[in-house]
């Protein structure tokens, strides 16, 4: 039986037009009835149905593996009934077989929360990025863990990429950040490799 994987957190969806995914495929061949085109237009009808619901924030990240109609998700969210409401959102959407679920609830922590946001206001009270925070659906996602800073998303250019990072990283307590950020045109050549 062949395999097709398409996997992408969905901040990369928000700022690329039609659509960004990374593919990894096994050696074998796709099946006829598990065209490219069908998984595409479904990981779209998953991904709609994340970026619509009304609690999906700048602080979660939400990605998508989609396997002949199973989809998995995996990521992390800070509340735990946004968990369960996007596997429920997802699990309605027509095409869809199963949904495993893998995403993961952030700790509790008033530390981590005042930290993400103090980092999400200074990287989006910068410039550079008003027109990023102008967007229903913010590109970048700050994800704090035990104090641990990744930052997920797709920016214009390497530059807004560095300039977040540096932003995230004048926190100076907290230590190196993760930057998980990728440019326009990697998170396009990723869909060319479709």
């Amino acid at each position: 039986m062949s395999r097709t994987f398409l996997s992408a957190a969905l901040v990369l969806m928000a700022l690329v037009a039609p659509a960004s995914a990374a593919e990894r495929a096994s050696r074998e061949p796709v099946a006829p009835t598990a065209s490219k085109d069908a998984t595409l237009q479904l990981f779209k009808d998953v991904q709609k149905q994340v970026l619509g619901y009304p609690q999906f924030s700048i602080f979660d990240s939400v990605h998508i593996a989609i396997d002949n109609g199973a989809v998995e998700l995996t990521g992390k969210v800070t509340m735990p009934y946004k968990r369960d409401d996007l596997e429920e959102r997802i699990a309605r959407v027509a095409g869809v077989r199963s949904v495993t679920n893998h995403i993961e609830t952030l700790p509790v922590s008033q530390y981590d929360d005042d930290l993400r946001l103090r980092i999400a206001r200074a990287i989006y009270s910068n410039a550079n990025f008003w027109g990023y925070g102008s967007m229903v659906n913010p590109p970048i996602h700050v994800i704090v863990e035990h104090g641990r800073v990744t930052l997920e998303g797709v920016v214009n250019n390497n530059v807004d990429r560095m300039i977040a990072r540096s932003i995230a990283s004048s926190f100076s307590s907290i230590g190196p950040v993760t930057n998980a950020l990728q440019t326009e045109s990697e998170a396009k050549e990723e869909l060319e490799r479709l």
